[in-house]
């Protein structure tokens, strides 16, 4: 079975800027991808190769086993896009918009109709079919983005960012309608500023930073990598923290606030061993606290180590089809 999508040494330059440097990233058959990056660090330019908006400038990119240029039209027949900004035609109610893109795509009237009706209730706004799109609020465009995506039946659903601007409630709501999905063996691809939302929805992460691939992990691999702390309460507070580092993971130990602060890689599997040499000690356990570090910390860390970060928005925002995810 060929992977969802796999790219070798992808490049896309605009003159003397790369925007993607030789990027290569596999996705495979039904999982849910998520691409991280700061402002301009090739996410969407990397989605427009993909669907055919923007041409590469080298390398490889292929979507289940086909070619992104040689085998355009099979591979947007494949994949349903919600992008980040609106570029929905105003003038018709949206099921006839719905409709008219699954025409593009070859699909009989009588189909089309059908898949239209199924994707408004799909996201939860088949009441609105007969509104145009400038009659609908912030959160139902972007539901109307999704259903656009999801008319064709694509084997590969990208969304991109597409909880910006959304309010909490409706962010829940998209996420649990593309989980669903996933769980049917849809593969997602999915960009977003929103940490929280790739730590719950994502199988394994790429990040990546002025184009290039800094790691591909799993969430939890990935603050596996971190420093977690361990907050140990003990029946008496002591004078001086106690010297734990001899412990296999252990960084450092410091009071705060009445408690040994622990300070560790991968908290969890260390903390039975803190116990254990404080008990030794003599020291009487009270209460127990584990905080993780969080995915969005080993974001920032990997990116502020990768040079100086992404490029400026002006500087993105002067390339053509330039990446403002």
């Amino acid at each position: 079975m060929p992977r969802a999508i796999e790219t070798q040494d992808l490049v896309k330059e605009y003159g003397d800027l790369r925007a993607l440097d030789e990027l290569s990233i596999s996705v495979e058959d039904g999982e849910f991808f998520g691409l991280l990056g700061p402002n301009g660090a090739g996410k969407t330019t990397f989605i427009e190769i993909l669907v055919g908006l923007v041409r590469k400038s080298g390398g490889e990119a292929r979507v289940f086993g086909q070619d992104v240029v040689d085998d355009y039209r099979e591979v947007r027949d494949a994949i349903g896009l919600a992008p980040q900004e609106y570029n929905v035609d105003r003038f018709f109610p949206i099921r006839e918009v719905l409709q008219h893109k699954a025409g593009y795509h070859g699909i009989p009237e009588d189909e089309a109709e059908r898949r239209a009706d199924e994707a408004l209730k799909t996201v939860g706004i088949y009441d609105k079919r007969d509104e145009r799109f400038d009659w609908l609020s912030g959160g139902m465009k972007r539901r109307l983005l999704l259903a656009r995506a999801l008319v064709t039946d694509p084997d590969l659903l990208i969304l991109d960012e597409p909880t910006a601007g959304v309010d909490v409630q409706l962010r829940h709501d998209l996420w649990n309608i593309v989980q669903e999905l996933n769980e049917g063996g849809t593969t997602v691809l999915l960009t977003t500023h929103y940490i929280e939302e790739a730590e719950r929805l994502c199988d394994r992460v790429a990040i990546i930073n002025e184009g290039r691939k800094l790691e591909v992990a799993s969430p939890d691999e990935l603050m596996d990598r971190g420093t977690d702390t361990i907050y140990v309460r003990t029946q008496t507070t002591p004078s001086t923290a106690p010297d734990l580092t001899h412990l296999d993971r252990v960084e450092g130990v410091t009071i705060e606030d009445g408690r040994l602060a622990v300070r560790a890689k991968q908290g969890g599997r260390v903390a039975p061993q803190v116990l254990n040499e404080l008990e030794a000690r003599g020291h009487e356990i009270v209460d127990l606290e584990i905080t993780r570090t969080s995915l969005e910390e080993v974001f920032v860390e990997l990116t502020n180590d990768d040079g100086e970060g992404a490029r400026s928005g002006e500087e993105s925002a002067g390339i053509p089809g330039g990446d403002s995810a």
